[in-house]
């Protein structure tokens, strides 16, 4: 997490995202992994960045209930599997990513194009499509529990004092930075080569992940 000093307006996200991605403290800390697997800090400043507002209103965990039907995952959570097939650069053996990535499934359908552009989607998505040295699970708890835990450390919520309801308080962006040219055009990058900033303007603290 980091602070700024800086007064947040979500309609100057691109000033505030190229100033946050030139900070020396932000690139010297931010960790990133090659290609090989390696993982090292960024230690280069921006010099151009591309952002996407992600909707984040999801309050519960209930928002994947409907994984548990028996068409993606049984009541106990455990995957159903099927035929091997290739989308997207991924090899899909079971029917949680054939509902993640391939759009002719019979369970793409199980959230529409709104939900599947929730921050809590995206990181549930992220986590169960993983990377290249990644060893999936049979169970899709385990890629909730840490989707639930990722996303209650990056953003916040507040309490209205009058109706007791909660709400997000957090802004959240997806960047694509421009590193030396176009090297990290979202338009070329791989789905998985993410970093998204979540701001608290009331706190002045940002996280990236």
């Amino acid at each position: 997490m980091f602070t700024f000093d800086q007064y947040f307006q979500p309609y100057e996200i691109n000033k505030f995202a190229l100033d946050f991605f030139k900070d020396a403290n932000v690139t010297a800390n931010i960790k990133v992994t090659s290609e090989s697997g390696s993982t090292s800090c960024l230690g280069i400043k921006a010099e151009k960045v591309e952002v996407k507002t992600v909707p984040c209103s999801i309050l519960s965990m209930t928002f994947f209930d409907k994984i548990m039907d028996g068409e993606v995952a049984r009541e106990n959570g455990d995957i159903k599997k099927c035929f091997d097939e290739f989308q997207q650069d991924f090899t899909i053996s079971d029917n949680l990513r054939q509902m993640l990535l391939n759009e002719d499934s019979d369970v793409y359908c199980q959230y529409n194009e709104q939900e599947r552009e929730e921050f809590l989607f995206l990181l549930f998505s992220h986590l169960c499509l993983g990377g290249r040295l990644c060893q999936f699970e049979d169970n899709v708890q385990p890629y909730m529990d840490v989707a639930k835990a990722l996303y209650k450390d990056l953003i916040s919520v507040q309490k209205n004092a009058d109706t007791k309801q909660l709400s997000i308080i957090s802004h959240v962006f997806k960047v694509y930075c421009y590193l030396f040219g176009p090297c990290s055009d979202s338009r070329k990058i791989h789905r998985q080569s993410i970093s998204v900033l979540t701001v608290e303007r009331f706190t002045d603290k940002a996280s990236v992940f």
